[in-house]
């Protein structure tokens, strides 16, 4: 069973490989099955999710995050976040506070994420 301290460092993992655009690494933790929900409501798949990392178009300058709760499952884990973000956008800047949900799951002895939601805060 994974420890809070390894998921939190998960957590930290992915905001790093986002911040970075390190495909490589948002491939190891993101599961092949993910499906993802963004702030508009568009539903995604981890190559689509990957794809704007992949190409340049999406560029994070800043991913703080100010508010974390956690919640174990029996195979992993809930985290709710709040995060301030700001970077590009295919050439368009943006900035604004979200909050995340990422459920975690076990594959091969490591989390990976399996479902995420985006909501943007007003």
């Amino acid at each position: 069973m994974f420890t809070e301290e390894d998921i939190l460092a998960a957590e930290e993992a992915l905001r790093q490989a986002m911040l970075s655009s390190d495909v490589v690494a948002l491939d190891a933790l993101l599961s092949d099955d993910l499906l993802f929900v963004n702030h508009t409501g568009q539903l995604f798949d981890k190559e689509a999710d990957l794809a704007p990392h992949r190409s340049g178009a999406l560029r994070l300058t800043r991913l703080d995050v100010t508010e974390q709760e956690l919640r174990y499952l029996s195979a992993g884990a809930v985290v709710i976040v709040r995060a301030s973000l700001s970077g590009e956008f295919q050439g368009a800047r943006f900035e604004g506070d979200f909050r995340y949900t990422r459920v975690w799951q076990v594959v091969d002895d490591a989390p990976q994420v399996i479902s995420a939601h985006c909501t943007a805060l007003g």
